[in-house]
Formats: structure tokens, C-alpha cells, sequence
């Protein structure tokens, strides 16, 4: 078999175990993964005191709840609007959290794609 029609073959996966793959590869990643919830906390909490973050509609100051839903989103990378930095400061934080989540993101995507992979490589 080529590589090309290699591409397009269908492979059977075992779903459970690419699900305990993908969580014993999170389980190696602990310290890492532990360390940038540390640093998503900490931008949540200069994002609170720097960056006064204020609902979009009634430009009323958010509480720390509201900041850390506001942060959850922007490391998302979702960005509803409905909540708003509205300093400089702040608005460096937003983009620092964004940065921040497509960090996570793609570390969480590669141990998905890791366990896949050896799920897949350990049935042939």
C-alpha cells in the first residue's frame, strides 16, 4: 500500500482505550498542566485588580467571578463581549490569556493526537 491510499484507509479505534491513553499522557503532563492553571489564576487575579473589567451594557464593575468567567472565555478564545477590559493593562492581559489558551489548547490537542496515535499503532 501506497502512501496515498495509506491517507485515506479507515482504522478502527478502540475508544476506550484512547480515552485512558489520552488521560495516562495528561497524567505525565501534571506538573506542566498544574503550572499554567497557576498562571491562568494569577492573570485572572492581575486581570481583576489592573485590568477593570466591566459588563459591556451597563458598564458596571465585575466582580471576581464575573473576571474569572471573562478570563475562561478570552483563553477560550471564544470572546462573547459581554464583559470588557477597559484599561491598557487589561486589554494586554486579554491578549496574553489568549495566548495563554491556545497554549492549553494545544497541549491538551497533542496528547489527544498522542493517544490516538499509539492506539492506533499498538493494534497492528
Amino acid at each position: 500500500m501506497n502512501s496515498f491510499t495509506k491517507l485515506f484507509t479507515i482504522e478502527k479505534i478502540n475508544a476506550r482505550r484512547a480515552t485512558r491513553g489520552f488521560f495516562h499522557a495528561l497524567w505525565h503532563l501534571r506538573s506542566l498542566i498544574g503550572m499554567l492553571l497557576i498562571v491562568f489564576f494569577v492573570l485572572s487575579v492581575l486581570m481583576f485588580y489592573f485590568g477593570a473589567p466591566v459588563d459591556s451594557s451597563t458598564h458596571v464593575p465585575s466582580s471576581f467571578g464575573e473576571t474569572l468567567y471573562f478570563c475562561g472565555v478570552t483563553a477560550l478564545t471564544i470572546g462573547y463581549g459581554d464583559v470588557v477590559a477597559t484599561t491598557g493593562i487589561g486589554r494586554i492581559l486579554s491578549v496574553v490569556l489568549g495566548l495563554h489558551g491556545v497554549l492549553v489548547t494545544g497541549l491538551t490537542t497533542a496528547a489527544a493526537v498522542f493517544a490516538v496515535q499509539r492506539t492506533v499503532g499498538d493494534a497492528h
